[in-house]
């Protein structure tokens, strides 16, 4: 971005308590959604996939339903920029073999499928 489109803040302190006033103007980055495209992206997968499909009676309700989804997230959700394999496998199972069960969060919205070991 050139410097000419920043806009400025003026910063006012105090150096020590008796000391002398200064002042002086910094740059401040617009805060568009251009800036991290990362976090903009997972917040847009959040919204799409968790919270407009539910109510929410409470700020407690909304912090375990995205506490529930960061962990959906992150351990049991295949990405697609990472070769459709998991951020943070729990376990590692080697063999194709064994009966295939179903986890669920937050009442079935969220599944995730795998293999029990044989």
């Amino acid at each position: 971005m050139p410097l000419t489109r920043l806009r400025r803040r003026r910063v006012e302190g105090r150096k020590g308590r008796c000391g002398a006033r200064h002042s002086h103007l910094l740059p401040v980055v617009s805060m568009d959604g251009s800036r991290n495209a990362y976090a903009e992206r997972f917040v847009r997968t959040i919204k799409e996939s968790c919270l407009e499909r539910m109510i929410f009676f409470g700020e407690d309700s909304l912090r375990n339903a995205t506490h529930n989804f960061v962990a959906h997230y992150h351990t049991e959700r295949n990405h697609q920029g990472l070769g459709n394999r998991l951020i943070v496998p729990i376990q590692s199972i080697a063999e194709n073999t064994g009966i295939v069960r179903r986890r669920q969060r937050l009442d079935g919205m969220l599944n995730y499928y795998d293999r029990n070991a044989a």
